[in-house]
């Protein structure tokens, strides 16, 4: 299998998110570290691929939408160095995404005069408590709603029933999925038919964490001079040292091969 990223169709700049278009809509986000698991996982590889336009067809559905957003500095050098198709400007948080599209949303609530709805399917109740609490204020023209999932590897046959009648149920306006990569892509992929629902759906991970504020963000320094990953390496080193410490130098090895044309 080969996961590479001259064949992906990647969002070049915050202006583009305004340019996505209203509907059920899978946002992705892409980084050294997913680049790196795509390649030996075809489910996950499968969930991040794209082609023009955004639009995609799979074995489940047809005409299933989606966009991919740079996040990592990584990617967009690496797009620039490889002359993709695709060539962002800048890097794109999942952070920057999420602060988008939930302004967006308050203020198309303050229009109607009516609160809109954004779902959270992730993370422990604690975390999702405080997540509601910040949103309160910060976005007074959304109703929130959360779902915390059962913590295991796989989720059961009715564990995954439940979160899908717990979404459809909602009917959000907006729906956040944050269980990590590459979990949270995959199942989004695998249950997408079953949803029934007609909004942005994003796969934001770690920012739920950053949201509630259980985890700490990266000042705006390190953020502003692409290392933001170097900070979290060294406040969070025993998870992420794999990531970071083994996965740069792997994603540079895939990046040269994807270069010289090796599969």
């Amino acid at each position: 299998m080969s996961f590479q990223l001259k064949a992906l169709n990647i969002v070049c700049s915050q202006t583009e998110l305004s340019k996505i278009p209203d509907g059920k809509v899978l946002i992705n986000t892409i980084n050294a570290h997913s680049f790196n698991v795509a390649q030996k996982d075809e489910v996950f590889a499968k969930a991040l691929s794209t082609i023009e336009n955004g639009k995609w067809r799979n074995e489940h559905e047809e005409g299933y939408v989606k966009y991919l957003i740079p996040d990592g500095a990584g990617i967009v050098m690496a797009c620039q160095w490889l002359k993709t198709k695709s060539q962002p400007k800048e890097r794109i948080a999942g952070w920057d995404l999420f602060a988008f599209e939930m302004q967006r949303l308050n203020e198309k609530g303050e229009r109607r005069k009516e609160k809109c709805r954004v779902m959270f399917l992730g993370a422990s109740n604690k975390v999702l408590s405080l997540i509601r609490e910040r949103a309160a204020v910060d976005y007074p023209n959304l109703e929130v709603v959360t779902y915390s999932p059962p913590f295991k590897p796989e989720f059961s046959d009715e564990d995954n029933k439940e979160m899908i009648q717990a979404i459809n149920k909602a009917n959000p306006d907006l729906l956040w999925i944050g269980m990590t990569a590459p979990k949270q892509e995959k199942w989004t992929f695998q249950h997408w038919k079953e949803l029934d629902i007609h909004c942005h759906v994003g796969a934001i991970g770690a920012v739920f964490d950053f949201y509630a504020g259980t985890v700490e963000r990266a000042p705006l320094w390190w953020r502003e001079h692409s290392m933001e990953w170097l900070y979290r390496l060294l406040f969070e080193p025993k998870p992420l040292w794999r990531r970071y410490v083994i996965g740069i130098p792997l994603f540079l090895w895939n990046i040269f091969k994807e270069k010289i044309g090796k599969e």
